[in-house]
């Protein structure tokens, strides 16, 4: 498969720009779903689209697409559909050499860069063919801990690996290994009492869930191991603060590329609370719920996703490079499915962030990796 033409290359900016200018927070991909169908379709590539917005909610299911032939391997490739943020609109630039949101709204090259590539993959492979078929698959809500690639029948597909684009790291890094994922959330309930005249009759939530808080891990525990309390809401502060908190929420996660230690930390969150709860001067009601969001992974070296993956690199100039990685993609869920899906780095900076960025050479330098991957699969696939 030859690298990307200037005319890919430029064709490549532009249907980027189309899809960041849309807002697709999780559960609002709708417009990014419509002119994925419209785009593909008039490739002559049909999308069907599955259940998932009604078992998760929503605006859109999850999209699947097959390109090229039927009788040949099969390859699947993967983006999602949402990010981060809220509906502001969003207004990408082109300024020294890459893109970058215009104003406050984050530009969304996570994961639409990936997006835009597939589409111009598809459109190469529609017209020209290529020496194997090509299985997309657009999910949703995957800012949401993986939810729409989590609905995802893998019995769909015919291919056996597959691939992601989703680590905000320089192309050349293949995601050797990431964490399992687990989210807690602590619901205390005290009882109220007024703060000046019988605070005697109260029982604080709040004082009990700082003093949880303080005492459990947060942070970066060691290298392969993070926690954090990601939000602390209680109290009744709207009616002033002479009221006694009667109840507190709070909630964080625990992840780690160990296995067995995300769950080991989250079981000692669930009792850094009740312990906190019980004591006399604060005492009260406390429920932690436990979510293993999604499992952790490490690649074998020779596993066929990783070689062909090295092969293609290697053949656009990138040195192919295993890390470990503290963030999950779509991979994890589909690995768990039984799916041999790998991340490979797509380039992009600061993912979430207002000044997210992604740069012309390595918006197309994911497109010759992608194109890389489809002619180098037949020498690995069976």
């Amino acid at each position: 498969m030859r690298p990307a033409s200037e005319l890919e290359q430029r064709r490549l900016g532009e249907t980027f720009a189309r899809l960041c200018e849309i807002s697709s927070p999780s559960g609002h991909e709708g417009e990014v779903a419509a002119l994925l169908t419209s785009e593909l379709g008039a490739m002559g590539i049909d999308v069907q689209e599955d259940d998932s917005a009604s078992q998760l909610g929503g605006e859109s299911g999850n999209l699947f697409a097959r390109v090229g032939p039927d009788d040949v391997p099969q390859l699947m490739m993967c983006a999602h559909m949402d990010t981060v943020g809220d509906s502001s609109p969003v207004r990408p630039v082109f300024r020294d050499g890459g893109w970058e949101s215009e104003g406050e709204a984050i530009l969304g090259a996570d994961n639409k860069a990936a997006v835009a590539v597939l589409v111009e993959l598809a459109r190469r492979i529609s017209i020209e063919g290529a020496p194997v078929g090509l299985e997309l698959c657009f999910t949703v809500r995957e800012e949401q801990a993986l939810k729409g690639a989590g609905e995802v029948d893998v019995g769909r597909f015919s291919a056996s690996t597959g691939y992601v684009f989703d680590h905000a790291t320089p192309i050349g890094q293949i995601i050797g290994a990431s964490p399992t994922y687990v989210q807690w959330e602590a619901v205390l309930e005290g009882r109220a009492a007024h703060a000046g005249i019988s605070p005697e009759d109260g029982r604080n939530a709040i004082v009990a869930g700082a003093r949880a808080v303080s005492r459990i891990p947060c942070g970066r525990i060691d290298d392969q191991t993070t926690a954090n309390v990601a939000s602390f809401l209680g109290g009744t502060a709207t009616h002033g603060t002479n009221i006694v908190a009667p109840d507190c929420r709070v909630t964080g996660e625990a992840r780690s590329l160990v296995d067995g230690v995300a769950e080991r930390l989250a079981d000692e969150v669930v009792a850094t609370f009740h312990d906190a709860a019980n004591e006399p001067d604060c005492s009260c009601d406390v429920d932690v719920s436990l979510e293993r969001s999604f499992l952790g992974y490490r690649l074998e070296e020779d596993e066929p996703g990783v070689r062909i993956a090295r092969a293609a690199l290697a053949a656009c100039g990138h040195e192919p490079v295993l890390v470990d990685s503290g963030g999950g993609s779509d991979a994890n869920a589909f690995r768990r499915s039984g799916m041999a899906v790998v991340n490979v780095a797509n380039g992009t900076e600061r993912p979430h962030m207002p000044d997210e960025r992604v740069s012309a050479e390595a918006l197309e330098g994911m497109l010759d990796v992608a194109l890389a991957l489809v002619g180098e699969a037949p020498g690995v696939l069976p």
